[in-house]
């Protein structure tokens, strides 16, 4: 009988290459922890073992004793960090053990094709993913966004929030307070509860600017970027929960989930899979509410052939795209539907799966960045898949794994446990916050595109309008390219026309700071047809517009039409 060996011995076939393949996989996760030996070079040290007992199934000897397939693998890896778990459900989950070893037989039995599938799912070699580089370009990436939508807000902040803005964020305390009580400051979480000044709000957004643009230079995984990542965290969270409708965008949540993650961003597995699930839900989320909303626009795959007429604010090549002919139309709702209910599936697969979805999100992506203007929306999802690229795909680096240390496993493992609790089990108590947020764009596609035109008047007789910087107006302007900033006005002014202005107590506000004069307001417009001054009345008209065909383009120059539908808010004026 062969005497225990000092380290245990996994012994398997030489001559075949996916034997060889994944026992080179084990070996690098177990090190010189485990001996791996061919049983051609190894028989003759186990008599006791049956020839063929090494060609059907991998053969372990340790102080234990002798176990062979599934089994012999479990115990294996047990002691890796991250595997540990399959050799408790093999010990104590009930059929487990049965179906694990009938998988490992089926297997064994088609080494030759299996062989082909994981070359072709894995490449020449199996080796454990690290992303090292990923995780240093999405540091980067974010701080990027991060300083991008700061001072997006930060030059709108007083027109929006201020002291003299369209909300002021004041009254806004005032009415949580007398609202909520103490729970206002847990359901309304941000630092302007203690001072909410002019000076305050341009403080954090511009502040926010700059320590982003550190950030961006800082050492990756630096304690300093860490710390960087949470103030960022603090300040944009603070910002959300005080702009009220104005910040109430999904991009902003995503921008808050993922700034939370990016506080515990490490190149480890466990560390890189939070990332991976967000962008997972992010995009099944996405399709899954278009499928079940039931929608006539998406079951009959003619979304697309309105979405760009009817979108918050197209760009140039909106109008292009929507002379498409319906054909075309359908089979790109088809695609992007495809898209978002397959690619996630794959994104929790092996690297080139990995690779694909990436690949298949991003040209998504792209499509709707040079269609639509989506602020950093596109971006933020973008740089969400560079963890889907392990460190082999960058120019074939490989880092070597490294093992955390107890407590930052332990953390990870608290981590994850509260980003799935809060993934399918949404609790109020944290939503404030934007730790997990629930994400799908489009549900319902709107059909048809109504534009509000707010005019002023002397004398009730001339009305004139005021334009705005980046929403629809003259139908000889074309649309403009302003992603990634997000002209937050005009975005709401797009969901205002949905409805009426009752719909839209904001709208009331905003008409009478227009009566008011109100400096930051107007400088959120383009054009202000009274130069500053106090119109006598305000109204509201809105249009129906659509996008010219070539011909009528090419004979008026104009990029769109337009037929009025009647008043949207009448006349006002302010008391004397």
């Amino acid at each position: 009988m062969t005497p225990p060996p000092a380290r245990p011995i996994l012994i398997f076939d030489g001559d075949c290459g996916f034997c060889r393949m994944w026992v080179e996989f084990a070996q690098s996760l177990t090190g010189d922890s485990v001996e791996y030996v061919p049983y051609q070079i190894a028989a003759d040290r186990f008599p006791e073992i049956a020839p063929g007992d090494f060609q059907t199934a991998v053969q372990s000897v340790s102080a234990e004793g002798r176990f062979s397939g599934a089994e012999a693998i479990f115990r294996l890896l047990a002691g890796v960090p991250g595997y540990g778990w399959m050799l408790w459900l093999y010990r104590y989950v009930p059929g487990f053990a049965i179906l694990a070893e009938a998988f490992y037989r089926f297997v064994a039995r088609h080494r030759n094709g299996f062989y082909r599938i994981t070359r072709a799912l894995w490449g020449k070699r199996v080796v454990r993913s690290t992303y090292y580089q990923a995780s240093a370009l999405f540091g980067r990436a974010l701080s990027l966004i991060y300083l991008v939508a700061f001072a997006s807000f930060g030059m709108q902040v007083r027109g929006l929030i201020g002291s003299e803005g369209i909300l002021p964020v004041s009254a806004y305390f005032r009415i949580a307070r007398d609202q909520l009580g103490a729970q206002a400051y847990w359901r309304v979480p941000t630092i302007f509860w203690w001072t909410h000044s002019d000076l305050a709000l341009l403080s954090i957004a511009w502040g926010g600017v700059a320590l982003a643009a550190i950030s961006i230079l800082a050492k990756s995984h630096s304690k300093w970027q860490r710390l960087i990542f949470i103030i960022l965290y603090v300040y944009y969270l603070s910002i959300v929960s005080a702009g009220q409708i104005f910040m109430s965008y999904q991009w902003d949540f995503l921008l808050l989930e993922a700034g939370f993650l990016a506080i515990f961003l490490r190149p480890s597995m466990s560390r890189v899979w939070l990332f991976q699930w967000l962008l997972v839900r992010l995009i099944f989320e996405s399709g899954l509410v278009k499928i079940t909303s039931h929608d006539p626009s998406w079951r009959h795959l003619t979304a697309l052939a309105v979405h760009y007429e009817t979108q918050p604010l197209p760009t140039p090549l909106a109008w292009y795209a929507n002379q498409l002919p319906l054909w075309f139309q359908k089979a790109s709702t088809a695609l992007v539907l495809a898209v978002e209910l397959s690619m996630p599936l794959l994104m929790l697969g092996p690297r080139r799966l990995k690779q694909i979805a990436a690949f298949a999100t991003i040209a998504l992506q792209v499509l709707i960045l040079v269609t639509g203007n989506y602020t950093f929306f596109n971006y933020l999802t973008i740089a969400l898949c560079l963890f889907l690229f392990d460190d082999a795909f960058f120019a074939g680096t490989r880092y070597k794994p490294v093992t955390p240390a107890r407590s930052k496993q332990v953390a990870s493992v608290v981590l994850a446990a509260v980003v799935l609790i809060l993934s399918f089990i949404p609790l109020d108590v944290a939503a404030p916050f934007g730790i997990v947020n629930r994400y799908g764009l489009f549900a319902v596609m709107t059909t048809k595109r109504p534009e509000v035109e707010i005019e002023g008047s002397n004398d009730g007789q001339q009305w004139l309008p005021y334009i705005f910087r980046n929403k629809t107006g003259p139908m000889n302007r074309a649309p403009g390219w302003v992603a990634p900033f997000q002209p937050r006005l005009d975005w709401q002014m797009w969901f205002a026309a949905l409805g009426t202005f009752r719909d839209n107590p904001w709208f009331v506000r905003f008409a009478i700071a227009l009566l008011e004069g109100s400096k930051p307001v107007l400088a959120l417009l383009e054009r202000d047809p009274f130069g500053g001054k106090q119109p006598q009345q305000i109204r509201a008209v809105v249009y129906e517009y659509h996008f010219t065909t070539f011909d009528e383009r090419r004979r008026t120059g104009n990029w769109w039409k337009r037929e009025e539908k009647g008043m949207y808010f009448p006349p006002v004026s302010l008391r004397k």
